[in-house]
């Protein structure tokens, strides 16, 4: 018995190495020969049709998925469908968390980043606007705000490598190009009046515009045309070729064409048997000093605005969480009952919801429509208003840890209640809180990547951004250091404060 555990181990580290390294392959000593071999499929969970949650099922569905199920059904193989986060499927390819990225992922300009099937769909990049807005045509997007998914096609269109001169004519002529981090929040900012215009792929277009109403429309002019194919960590020729001889098989057999229909995609698919993988391209070739340099570049103006946002919520909150502390202590009960469930709500819900509140409620309560500018100030008051319910509890809790004797004492003295709480009071308070204060602030230096739900760019944000793009890890190293370093300041800041209060000893 003893020895068949240690056979099993043996057989399962055996199959995930063969995984890591490149291929699908069954361990031959393993006993248990009706366990199928698992094959993780990494997809965006909001990029439908291709792949999304079907809201009566709660299951994941979508045309790459059928296709990813058919594959699987050939081969014998268990289909493990991973919702991924865009920004980081290179991490989840590079460290073996799924087998192949395949969700409408585009092959032009990412050729010598992975190992690819051929394509399969003929794509273009389209423009969606309101009805309503007079946009009939590009040129009309001058001094107009246009989001783009992050790391997309459409961002690739407007800024790549090989982006045409027509396009990037285009781009400056934009007010700005705002990066989203999916299609719910671009058409969110579409609809509120955030942005003018989402730049995407034309089979999102056409399914989101048929499912959101005839508020919405297409411009007629394509922005640019791309390919879709499946994605493999580079060299894993063994199982992208799997995959792509079971693509073959549907293709001849009917089943190909079957599943497009049933996407009503059968206009945009391109699969054929006469092209080529491409299995070998010229490396990239620069030093690791030199990419580092460029990467943390690029990362400065992402850390000038973590900072603003920093400085900012620190300068309202803590204020605004003294007179909040004062209303939950306040004998006048409708106002501290007030003040209660504001707190109560704050701290009962994410800070990200929050900012989705503060930014998009003005139209979707008030009906007010909300400008591009807007967009920073609903994070300042997002986070101020999210930390200073925190800070009136540790104010509160710091208050009412000062003796009742004190309050005696200072009312003997004869002082005012303002004397009281400015002379004896606050100072105690301070030095019981700092600790607690120090654990916030250094909370919020990392809650500033929260930002993003709301499509302001940060460090954090602008990091997983230039990671994608370069397909390396290491921006997300040099923001982790980042937020180390500063995080070693604040707190250095806020042991020398602590310091300072001893003398109360």
């Amino acid at each position: 018995m003893k020895m068949k555990r240690i056979v099993s181990l043996f057989c399962a580290a055996a199959v995930g190495l063969s995984v890591i390294a490149g291929g699908l392959t069954s361990c031959s000593n393993k006993k248990d020969s009706d366990e199928k071999i698992k094959f993780t499929v990494g997809f965006d969970a909001e990029f439908p049709p291709y792949g999304y949650k079907d809201e009566e099922t709660g299951e994941y569905i979508g045309f790459d998925l059928s296709l990813a199920e058919e594959v699987c059904k050939r081969n014998d193989w268990e289909l493990v469908k991973q919702p991924i986060d865009w920004d980081s499927k290179d991490m989840e390819l590079k460290t073996g968390s799924i087998d192949c990225i395949w969700n409408g992922f585009t092959i032009n300009g990412r050729e010598r980043d992975y190992t690819w099937t051929t394509p399969y769909v003929d794509n273009s990049q389209v423009t969606v606007v309101l009805s309503s807005s007079g946009i009939e045509k590009a040129e009309d997007l001058a001094g107009k705000v246009v989001a783009v998914q992050a790391d997309s096609a459409a961002l690739a269109a407007f800024e790549g490598d090989d982006a045409t001169d027509e396009n990037k004519a285009l781009a400056k002529s934009f007010k700005e190009l705002q990066q989203v981090p999916n299609y719910n929040i671009a058409f969110l900012n579409l609809e509120s009046g955030a942005v003018s215009a989402v730049c995407m792929d034309y089979g999102v277009a056409k399914y989101e515009i048929e499912a959101r109403g005839s508020s919405f429309m297409m411009l007629d002019e394509p922005i640019s045309t791309e390919k879709y194919a499946v994605g493999f960590l580079k060299g894993n020729y063994n199982l992208r070729d799997k995959v792509q001889s079971a693509l073959i098989d549907m293709l001849e057999d009917g089943t190909f064409e079957k599943i497009a229909e049933d996407w009503e995609l059968s206009d945009s698919v391109c699969l054929s048997s006469d092209d080529k993988v491409l299995d070998k391209g010229e490396e990239k070739t620069e030093s690791f000093s030199s990419k580092l340099w460029r990467i943390c570049r690029q990362l400065l103006k992402g850390t000038g605005a973590s900072l603003l946002i920093f400085v900012l919520t620190l300068i309202f909150s803590l204020p605004l969480g003294l007179l909040i502390a004062f209303g939950r202590m306040s004998k006048f009960k409708p106002l501290s009952l007030l003040v209660k469930l504001y707190i109560s709500i704050v701290r009962g819900t994410p800070l990200m919801l929050q900012l989705l509140v503060v930014f998009f409620g003005p139209h979707f309560i008030f009906g007010m429509s909300t400008s591009s500018e807007y967009r920073f100030y609903a994070v300042v008051i997002g986070f101020t208003l999210n930390y200073a319910a925190y800070f009136a509890e540790i104010y509160r809790s710091g208050i009412q840890a000062v003796p009742k004797g004190q309050h005696e004492a200072s009312e003997i003295l004869g002082y005012t209640r303002a004397q009281k709480f400015i002379r004896i009071i606050f100072p105690q308070m301070i030095k019981n809180i700092i600790p607690s204060i120090t654990n916030e602030v250094i909370t919020l230096v990392k809650d500033t990547s929260l930002a993003f739900a709301i499509s302001y760019t940060e460090m954090f944000t602008l990091a997983k951004q230039v990671a994608a793009a370069e397909a390396t890890i290491i921006p997300l190293f040099v923001a982790g250091i980042f937020y180390y370093v500063f995080n070693f300041i604040v707190a250095f800041i806020m042991s020398a404060i602590e310091k300072k209060m001893e003398y109360f000893r």
